[in-house]
């Protein structure tokens, strides 16, 4: 159990009121709302739960865990970086990412998080793609929260941040989404339970969102960018 101030800063950085730029992103949930895949509960959470394990488990864990061991050496987190530019295969989901990325440090360049601003500049000079996953790992190490709890937060974030699109779509209400979220967080602590992935084994597995997040740009309204 983190000490008061250590889970002070979790929930914190944690929290949907955090400004991350989560709120844009379905990851797909839209356009299969709109096929007529996700239509109930049940689907959301069949879903969100495979997107944990297919992807967020074996992909961004990895590289946010090797963003965080690097310790505030930035040519390290690039590499975990580039990493995660050349395993996004899907347009959106890649660009989805950097947005993120992107949104997360302009904040913490103005909460003087150490190394934001570095790596902020990288970025905007097109020497690092700026993927969320790295950019959460090496902020949250420099706030001093440890790598496990750096992924809680993590997995955490993409839950809510899911289930909120549903919840914005009609497809759920704010009593399911707090069941699924409580149901969920068993599957967080198993994938938590296991050594991460070694960085260069880093995999995704999620093609009925990636084809979704594909095809979003065709459909006729949109209230999110993937």
């Amino acid at each position: 159990m983190p000490d008061g101030r250590a889970l002070l800063t979790m929930l914190q950085h944690g929290d949907s009121f955090f400004p991350s730029g989560a709120v844009s992103f379905s990851w797909g949930i839209e356009t299969l709302g709109a096929d007529g895949k996700i239509l109930k509960a049940d689907d959301v959470e069949r879903f969100v739960a495979h997107q944990l394990s297919g992807r967020w488990a074996t992909s961004d864990r990895p590289v946010l865990v090797a963003a965080h061991a690097a310790g505030g050496n930035l040519e390290q987190v690039l590499i975990a970086d580039r990493l995660m530019e050349a395993n996004s295969l899907a347009h959106e989901q890649r660009t989805g990412s950097k947005r993120m990325g992107a949104a997360l440090l302009n904040i913490h360049v103005r909460l003087e998080t150490p190394g934001a601003l570095d790596y902020q500049t990288r970025a905007r000079a097109g020497a690092a793609p700026g993927h969320v996953a790295a950019v959460q790992g090496m902020l949250w190490q420099a706030l001093g929260v440890d790598a496990d709890n750096a992924c809680r937060i993590a997995a955490h974030g993409l839950t809510v941040g899911l289930l909120g699109a549903a919840l914005r779509l009609g497809i759920i209400g704010h009593i399911d989404s707090q069941a699924i979220l409580g149901r969920l967080h068993p599957v967080i602590e198993d994938i938590l339970s296991t050594p991460p992935v070694a960085l260069q084994d880093v995999h995704a597995y999620a093609p009925a969102a990636d084809i979704a997040m594909m095809r979003h740009e065709t459909q006729e309204s949109r209230l999110f960018y993937n």
